[in-house]
């Protein structure tokens, strides 16, 4: 479970706010920009007063529902975007007999969806309701495509190299049922109904053409609900995306994007997206103490800084020993062996979800991570950092690998344009 994940709060984008809105004789704006003063304080009397409160009175819309990420443009949505509260992914397999004629009508269809939905509105047909009365909430559908889709679309010579199957690792349980498809898809917004919304848009559009292979539905600490941003917890309570690259680095599309040049010509500007589902041994894990889990990580538990010292962005010491002459920062921390100048270079964006799909038989919880990682070439990017891990992680232990997919994510489409167009009508 490599270290990097871009992790940050969104700052919430107002565009979408109503000109002229008033509440109570207060605008629409100043009532926003007290939001941030006042929510700490509404959050903790809401606890005592929860059930017996009546439901709220008419308000404008917020600024997290007002969020909107923009569907047309160089790369697809959901990839650089902060984390969202609430996700789902679902893969596709095409049915028997469908092909490529098919996969292309589908694809339009889900692409006209998805760009309304984003600019909160509703479905083109037969919309649920689900989310009438909210804004767009950040909402971002991304597409991709599995190795078996160009088997079934006649499209073998267009498949990218990029999509070999990746190896097998020694903490793999992985379950085929819930593993790989012919499509994915990601969906995140910053409200539940807002994504399930989404989800069963996109579902009830797939229609005869391909049937669902599995589905999983992840979490994230909502936006505003800490005093300030900053990066986000797992369920383990670690800080988790410190490392990630980040959009202002120099060589960040060169390690995340699919150069304009590159090959094939119509995964310009794509990405590839691991997909794993990583339980975690909470029972096991949080049986060690605080101090124990940071030599795990190799960082401190309360602030994400490492154990060779500093905050949380400080660089870390990996030579720094103490009195008896023992790294500081252990020689199997997670920390230490996902570090890119420990990998070749090698770098990749994570963009998780949190998930937990309730308790086993004998009382364990059957949660973890859905890991989600982007990268130019997954060969260069998951497969040595995991490679690494797999030979002596310290965290190792405390997690299992039990489903797994590799997608291709073509670069966005352009308006007029539908996601894959540039592959399916090549």
């Amino acid at each position: 479970m490599p270290e990097q994940s871009l992790s940050q709060v969104r700052t919430p984008d107002t565009s979408a706010a109503e000109p002229g809105a008033r509440t109570s004789g207060v605008s629409r704006r100043a009532l926003l920009g007290t939001a941030g003063a006042t929510g700490l304080a509404l959050g903790a009397a809401g606890g005592a007063v929860g059930y017996a409160a009546a439901p709220a009175g008419a308000t404008p819309l917020t600024a997290l529902g007002a969020g909107r990420a923009m569907f047309h443009g160089k790369h697809q949505p959901g990839i650089t975007e902060g984390l969202q509260a609430r996700g789902h992914l679902v893969a596709f397999d095409l049915v028997p007999g469908a092909g490529r004629k098919e996969a292309a009508a589908l694809l339009r269809r889900w692409s006209v969806t998805a760009e309304r939905l984003m600019a909160g509105e509703p479905a083109p047909h037969d919309d649920t309701d689900v989310a009438r009365d909210a804004g767009p909430s950040s909402l971002t559908v991304t597409f991709g495509f599995g190795r078996s889709f160009f088997d079934r679309t006649g499209l073998r010579k267009q498949r990218p190299a990029a999509l070999d199957p990746l190896p097998d690792f020694s903490s793999d349980r992985i379950d085929k049922a819930r593993s790989d498809g012919d499509l994915w898809v990601q969906i995140g917004a910053d409200d539940a109904l807002v994504a399930f919304h989404a989800l069963r848009a996109i579902q009830k559009d797939a229609g005869s053409a391909a049937r669902v292979r599995w589905q999983m539905n992840g979490f994230n600490r909502s936006p505003g609900a800490t005093a300030h941003p900053m990066t986000a917890r797992n369920l383990m309570g670690q800080l988790d995306g410190t490392g990630n690259p980040k959009p202002s680095d120099g060589d960040f599309e060169k390690r995340i994007f699919v150069p304009a040049s590159g090959e094939p010509a119509w995964m310009a500007n794509g990405s590839y997206a691991v997909v794993r589902r990583i339980r975690m041994l909470l029972d096991d894990w949080e049986k060690l103490s605080t101090t124990a889990q940071e030599q795990v990580i190799g960082r401190r538990k309360a602030d994400g800084a490492p154990l060779s010292g500093g905050t949380e962005t400080t660089p870390m010491d990996l030579e720094k020993a103490d009195a008896k002459g023992d790294y500081l920062v252990p020689l199997n921390a997670h920390a230490r062996i996902t570090r890119p100048d420990r990998n070749g270079g090698a770098a990749m964006l994570r963009r998780p979800f949190s998930y937990h799909d309730g308790i086993d038989a004998d009382g364990t919880p059957d949660a973890g991570l859905l890991f989600i990682c982007w990268q130019a070439d997954p060969l260069r990017g998951f497969v040595p950092v995991q490679r690494k891990l797999d030979r002596g992680d310290a965290l190792s232990p405390f997690i299992r690998h039990e489903a797994s997919g590799l997608f291709a994510v073509p670069g966005g489409a352009a308006k007029g344009e539908y996601v894959g167009q540039r592959l399916l009508e090549g």
